[in-house]
């Protein structure tokens, strides 16, 4: 097949997809009418599908169509990989505490903030 490693990579066989073969749409006269140039692909484990009419040539537009359902699986596969690791690193997250000996620094930086500003108090108004 075409593209061997990345349908190995993204475990899609073959038998999976359905391909099918039809008549093309919009300018192009005889050849148009008479011959079906545009693949139609389809991948039925992840409902995706493929139409590709660019080239004049049946089997251009199949190794095009091919490519592109490659593609647009291998998108739905990586977008679904960054779910499971921001998943993964928002409950590593959740499970992180600070050390008790950082928490100490902060809460005793706020205090000396807060007292610096409760220092401050209003000005006297002069008449």
């Amino acid at each position: 097949m075409f593209f061997k490693k990345e349908m190995e990579y993204l475990k899609i066989r073959p038998e999976d997809v359905e391909e099918r073969f039809v008549r093309s749409r919009g300018p192009g006269g005889q050849n148009v009418n008479k011959t079906s140039t545009c693949v139609w692909l389809r991948h039925i484990p992840t409902g995706t599908e493929v139409r590709c009419q660019r080239e004049r040539s049946q089997s251009l537009n199949r190794m095009i169509a091919w490519e592109v359902l490659i593609k647009k699986i291998k998108q739905r596969f990586r977008a679904q990989e960054m779910r499971q690791l921001a998943e993964r690193t928002k409950e590593k997250k959740a499970r992180w505490r600070r050390p008790e000996r950082l928490r100490l620094l902060l809460v005793e930086s706020k205090r000396r903030h807060s007292k610096k500003k409760r220092s401050r108090g209003k000005l006297l108004e002069i008449e």
